[in-house]
């Protein structure tokens, strides 16, 4: 299993409150991975990153997205270390972009980031 749809399979068994579209698109690059729908009636995009270092990779397409988009959008990055997961807000990308996993989240965790997803428009 490739390291990104193994964050799926973990960020969807923590967030059953959270209906999940997983989105495969290739006719529009940049569009996120996940579509959310919570209990608060609530929509939002999740970005999967999976990194090996504090750099994280995003293509101009996933940058302007974000951009686009800035609110109710999220990237979501696991650091290969052990349980290092954390949530950006999609109007950060830029900072992501140049900052890396240097650049303060907003959740930081697995639980907490997943708590954040859950209870979005409360």
């Amino acid at each position: 299993m490739k390291p990104e749809q193994k964050l799926w399979q973990e960020l969807k068994a923590k967030t059953p409150a959270v209906v999940w579209n997983r989105i495969e698109n290739l006719a529009l690059p940049g569009v996120p991975d996940l579509l959310g729908y919570n209990k608060n009636n609530f929509f939002f995009t999740v970005e999967l990153k999976v990194v090996k270092s504090r750099k994280v990779r995003l293509s101009p397409h996933q940058i302007a997205f974000h951009m686009t988009h800035p609110r109710n959008s999220f990237i979501l990055v696991k650091s290969l270390k052990p349980d290092a997961y954390k949530l950006y807000e999609g109007y950060r990308i830029q900072e992501l972009f140049l900052d890396g996993l240097a650049l303060d989240a907003c959740c930081s965790g697995l639980a907490a980031c997943c708590l954040k997803l859950e209870s979005l428009g409360a």
